[in-house]
């Protein structure tokens, strides 16, 4: 059988590509709009010291086949990008909310769209303490598919190397330039 790729729609290539995309019950505000799912995205890895953060809400948010890459210092000293699947992060992030709190609120953002795809370039603080000080900033890069009924986070990524380089001006709010 040969298909005409023009009668496919995003969310029906979202449900081929795995049976669980269907079957994904995400919270309508999270997903409706991108201010929506850009907000989620920050409130599932935010919490107080001890609260287990929402992975079933972080998986809702997520095209099932979704990559995370943290780049990082590899033993060696030198960048390592470190890609996995949603499961190996929430995995490798288990302790996420254990002694110390982590809250990451978004600054600043800066958005490209193209279609159905979206680009953002989400400029974070983030802080152990609810309205604590602040331990630092960076820039998330998160790519979204819009599929006509919802959006999905496909990938996102950040610099978490020790030494990464400043925010540049451009992702800054304007009073922080």
């Amino acid at each position: 059988m040969q298909l005409d790729r023009r009668t496919w729609t995003v969310g029906a290539l979202l449900a081929a590509a795995s049976p669980a995309a269907a079957q994904t019950s995400p919270r309508a505000e999270d997903v409706a709009t991108l201010d929506g799912v850009i907000k989620a995205y920050y409130e599932v890895v935010s919490g107080p010291a001890g609260q287990p953060r929402d992975w079933a809400r972080d998986r809702s948010l997520h095209h099932p086949q979704a990559q995370v890459v943290i780049v990082g210092d590899g033993p060696d000293g030198r960048l390592v990008a470190n890609v996995m699947t949603l499961a190996e992060y929430h995995e490798r992030n288990a302790g996420l909310g254990g002694a110390r709190g982590f809250f990451e609120r978004e600054i600043h953002r800066v958005t490209e769209t193209h279609g159905a795809v979206t680009h953002v370039w989400s400029t974070y603080e983030w802080e152990t303490t609810e309205d604590g000080p602040v331990g630092g900033r960076g820039v998330n890069s998160i790519h979204l598919v819009y599929d006509g009924e919802r959006w999905w986070i496909t990938s996102w990524m950040f610099d978490g190397r020790n030494d990464a380089p400043p925010v540049p001006a451009e992702y800054l709010p304007p009073d922080a330039r």
